[in-house]
């Protein structure tokens, strides 16, 4: 069963790892269909949505017996999800600031945090899905002599680098509530994906 978060006050590490878990286990099984009605969750979702699609792309971009179309293709489709992936960090930041300024937060003379949590959630649910592989290489029959153990041990390594982020996403947040932080949006600008921008398609769009 989903946990929804609510609002941005119940925004907490620990739900939002049992969302990217539930999310990862499910899309393994069964094909996507969005769930959160929220703006916030719905853009979290959309968030581990992406680096979920990120991940199996990457996985065909490296495939050596695929030929070159195969790969061109999910090098294009790279660009596109992960201008997604950038659009929806933003998007998390955007609707968690719109609910704090109900509340006037965060407060215009806290101290300003470089990280955003638009940005720890794309860690942690980068995170998710690399503990969901590797937990799966432990499990992998047959493998190679030690391929397990060498999982295992990546796995806590993963599990305790994810415990450590989850409780600094938490630690800023309540920071943040309570007016001692604050944060912006931190607009990525991408820029290869934009034909004005980028050289490559400008320069063949005027020949």
């Amino acid at each position: 069963m989903i946990l929804a978060m609510a609002s941005a006050h119940l925004l907490s590490g620990a739900r939002v790892l049992q969302l990217f878990d539930e999310w990862t286990a499910r899309w393994h099984q069964h094909p996507f269909a969005p769930e959160m009605k929220d703006p916030s969750n719905a853009a979290i979702e959309g968030l581990h949505r992406a680096n979920y699609e990120l991940w199996h792309q990457e996985d065909k971009a490296r495939d050596r017996l695929a030929g070159d179309a195969a790969i061109a293709a999910a090098k294009r489709a790279i660009d596109v999800i992960n201008q997604r992936r950038n659009d929806q960090m933003e998007r998390c930041d955007e609707l968690l600031l719109e609910e704090l300024s109900a509340e006037r937060l965060p407060n215009s003379q806290a101290e300003l945090h470089s990280e955003t949590p638009g940005l720890m959630l794309d860690r942690l649910s980068i995170l998710s899905l690399k503990m969901y592989h590797t937990r799966e290489e432990t499990e992998r029959i047959p493998s190679p002599p030690g391929h397990r153990e060498r999982n295992l041990r990546r796995l806590a390594i993963l599990e305790n680098q994810r415990k450590d982020l989850a409780t600094c996403l938490d630690s800023l947040w309540q920071r943040v509530l309570h007016g001692e932080a604050r944060f912006r949006v931190y607009r990525q600008m991408k820029m290869y994906n934009d034909p004005d921008l980028n050289p490559v398609l400008y320069d063949k769009s005027t020949n």
